[in-house]
């Protein structure tokens, strides 16, 4: 057992979703969202090192002394898996884990609206699930992708970086590759899988402009893809693929956006008020014919409205799955405010005003 996994036992007994290790402070869990300190004594750089270096693999190790930043996963059978970052500052190395649950939870079990397992039935096309980092992007595409693998009898390629959630072969199969170890980077991997036979592709995180590009190509040529992108909300979203293309390429990028997009789930968490754990809130945008038209004449803008009206076709905005949330006493009328884009719609909750509350 290496010295490390007590810490990653202490994470599991206390439901974090974070262990901080940095040279110079002593370890921090992020439990619920708050950070809290361990009583153990601060790290040093030599202890910590050599800590660290016990459970990293001997290439990414030799790769970290060479660019002082690293990323792999971890796996403690029986217990969970985890997402490794190493990283040099100020102080010496430093490290942070994310535990992935060996589990892999269902839409229900999540909380999540039924609509987005229709997600994974769908034939071809883009579906994007974006959100800040630490939204739970990764836990609700892998329940997307396991009800797909439940129900479809399809070659399931997934690239990420590093392999978080493992999914074993059910009606599909399912083939992991992880940057790094199995292939050179996304995008030769996604120019890859188009010639390994696939029906959905999942790609850990659309990064760069090539790799974007792949994406939605792979998405135009008949595939289901699967990607995260690191935006607020669905009209966002677009905007950000379009944008990352020079100017003379964009309009060609809107066309083919428009007929290649399917769905953009946006996520917020939240800490539950009721039970132990947290939750997400979701931004659905469902692309209809009308916001395939919005999205090919620029008209982004205009998005949240159509969100706002189309609620018949699975689509909710931000606010309104807050407030579903607020109304289930799952979150508190102060995060509600905190994290809510219509900060006005619920300053009626508050106990105090804004202003006394120094949320304004």
């Amino acid at each position: 057992m290496a010295k490390i996994d007590a810490f990653f036992k202490l994470m599991h007994d206390t439901g974090a979703s974070d262990l901080h290790v940095i040279s110079g402070n002593p370890p921090v869990l992020r439990v619920r969202g708050d950070m809290e300190r361990v009583k153990y004594k601060v790290l040093d750089h030599q202890e910590l090192k050599a800590m660290l270096f016990e459970i990293c693999p001997e290439d990414k190790a030799k790769l970290f002394e060479e660019t002082g930043d690293i990323d792999f996963a971890y796996e403690i059978p029986g217990l969970s898996r985890y997402r490794a970052n190493f990283f040099m500052q100020k102080n010496g190395v430093a490290a942070v884990f994310r535990s992935i649950p060996s589990k892999i939870m269902t839409v229900e079990e999540l909380g999540l609206p039924p609509t987005v397992n229709k997600l994974a039935l769908l034939r071809k096309g883009l579906v994007l699930v974006t959100g800040p980092t630490g939204s739970g992007k990764s836990t609700t595409l892998a329940a997307v992708v396991d009800h797909a693998n439940k129900l479809r009898r399809d070659n399931i390629i997934t690239i990420e970086d590093p392999i978080e959630f493992v999914h074993q072969s059910q009606s599909c199969i399912v083939s992991h590759r992880e940057v790094g170890r199995d292939t050179k980077s996304f995008a030769a991997a996604l120019r890859g899988a188009l010639r390994e036979d696939p029906d959905i592709i999942l790609v850990g995180e659309m990064r760069d402009l090539e790799t974007i590009f792949l994406a939605i190509e792979a998405a135009s040529t008949g595939h289901l893809v699967f990607g995260t992108l690191h935006t607020q909300n669905a009209s966002k979203t677009v905007d950000r693929i379009i944008d990352i293309f020079p100017a003379n390429q964009q309009a060609q990028i809107r066309a083919t956006l428009a007929d290649t997009l399917k769905a953009v789930v946006a996520q917020t968490l939240f800490k539950r008020i009721d039970v132990k754990g947290r939750c997400a809130a979701l931004e659905i945008l469902n692309v209809t014919p009308a916001v395939s038209n919005l999205i090919r004449e620029g008209k982004t803008y205009q998005l949240p409205g159509v969100i706002q009206t189309s609620k018949k076709f699975g689509m909710i905005t931000l606010e309104d799955s807050i407030m579903d949330l607020l109304k289930k006493r799952w979150i508190s009328p102060e995060e509600a405010y905190d994290k809510a884009v219509d900060k006005q719609k619920f300053a009626q909750f508050l106990p105090k005003p804004p202003e006394e509350m120094g949320l304004a």
